[in-house]
């Protein structure tokens, strides 16, 4: 059985942003294989551990994406200050005798943005809402490697890394099934220290907040890299939870036009035409220039604008995501730009630090945290959702009391289409097919 075959079996989908289906992602031919192992979010302790310890896995994989693909060049980016990673890999590249070379980056955010790493090891700038493709690369993050090896091995993909770090008495590393609740995952972690807080779910620049009220019914899916447990009124909590109205109506009143959005606007840098100034002058004006506001159609919703680079703490890209949803809905596209973008000169000398980024988000606390683990978690319940990924959501293929397996396909796509197949994650029955399979077991969740 081929790889692709393999990988469209076992579920395997990108194991973090959107998660596009991988086999679809494998049918292509390019120059560059760019694995990406920088972990663009703050804090995030996933991708560093599963290169850790299973850097002899990920190495396998990344060979045999290369052998599928036929790169002419492999290059594995990652952190100059990740020193034992850095040391586990190259022990398993020497080993293997893997043509695989390693790109060391400074500590900056995002560095972990495929379109940023892409140019900081080609120098190849994607055109505006373009492909790595569009340059002759294909991008492949270490979660997605993982599980890509598994499907090697004939195992789909059932299981999720996650940091729980933050306000939680055991900042850990959880293995858990897919589909298990928020809330059991913070409880797996100790509990949290706070009477009433809130999650940051996947990272604190990109995440969206999840409430209290609300745990019970969120879950991992297969994109889930990480749950940070904030204080309820924590700044970022407050940023992510500002209403759209409000959001205008401080775009008319205090944006003073000082373009800091812009300067520091990481696909701005590297030559797309993003002004984020620009849209939040429109907007403030009223003059609703359909160019300008198209522009917000290509902003990756990294958060520099509004969370590191604004002085009056307005709102650039939460207004970016507001007119995306209100573009697409008047079936306004972005027309992809064929010029070879130019990087802007300074792009250089902005670049954000992590540390700085940090301090500016008031994380300071949990910066040198210990991670415990990884703890395995077992569960009595999982709510698989049917669409954890871009594409067409999975067909469930069972329904209400049929008696299912770990590691059984619960819900079927098309090889040839762009979705991922959906499998159990525990032995038990289904109660219920929505949007979603609930699949219950007798067992009781515990910390093995």
């Amino acid at each position: 059985m081929d790889l692709i075959r393999k990988v469209f079996d076992a579920g395997v989908v990108g194991a973090g942003g959107a998660g596009f289906p991988t086999h679809v992602k494998l049918k292509c031919k390019v120059e560059y294989l760019i694995v990406n192992g920088a972990e663009c979010e703050p804090l995030l302790e996933t991708d560093k551990y599963l290169m850790r310890t299973k850097s002899n896995e990920v190495i396998r994989a990344i060979e045999e994406v290369g052998r599928q693909v036929e790169a002419e060049q492999i290059v594995l980016g990652l952190k100059r200050k990740y020193k034992e990673e850095i040391k586990q890999l190259q022990e398993a590249i020497q080993k293997l005798n893997a043509k695989i070379k390693l790109y060391l980056s400074d500590n900056f955010y995002p560095a972990g943005d495929e379109q940023i790493l892409v140019y900081e090891i080609t120098k190849r700038a994607i055109p505006a809402g373009g492909l790595p493709l569009d340059v002759n690369t294909l991008v492949v993050n270490i979660g997605t490697l993982v599980n890509i090896y598994d499907a090697m091995e004939g195992r789909p993909v059932i299981d999720k890394y996650v940091t729980v770090i933050g306000e939680v008495h055991r900042p850990c590393m959880l293995r858990v099934p897919i589909g298990i609740s928020v809330a059991e995952c913070i409880a797996a972690a100790g509990g949290s220290a706070l009477r009433t807080f809130a999650v940051a779910m996947g990272g604190p620049m990109m995440g969206r907040i999840i409430r209290q009220d609300q745990m019970e019914d969120e879950v991992i899916t297969k994109t889930t890299g990480a749950l940070i447990v904030l204080p309820k009124d924590h700044y970022i909590v407050q940023r992510k939870e500002l209403p759209v109205p409000h959001m205008i109506n401080q775009a008319k009143t205090a944006c003073i036009q000082c373009s800091m959005c812009t300067d520091l606007c990481p696909r701005y840098l590297i030559g797309h035409r993003l002004r984020p100034h620009r849209i939040m002058r429109s907007i403030g004006l009223s003059e609703s220039s359909e160019e300008i506001l198209k522009e917000a159609l290509i902003c990756c919703e990294c958060g520099i604008c509004e969370l590191y680079a604004c002085p009056m703490v307005l709102s650039p890209r939460n207004m970016n995501v507001y007119l995306k949803q209100e573009l697409r809905e008047k079936g306004i596209r972005h027309q992809k730009n064929h010029e070879t973008p130019t990087a802007e000169p300074m792009r250089e000398y902005r670049k954000i630090p992590i540390d700085r980024l940090i301090a500016r988000l008031h994380l300071g606390k949990y910066k040198n945290t210990k991670v415990e683990g990884p703890f395995e978690v077992a569960t009595s319940r999982v709510k698989i959702p049917l669409s954890q990924h871009i594409g067409k959501p999975a067909q469930p293929i069972v329904k209400v009391g049929d008696q299912v397996h770990k590691g059984q396909v619960i819900a079927e796509a098309e090889a040839e289409g762009i979705g991922a197949r959906s499998h159990a994650g525990i032995d038990g029955k289904v109660v219920e097919v929505s949007d979603a399979i609930v699949i219950l077991s007798k067992k009781n969740g515990v910390i093995l």
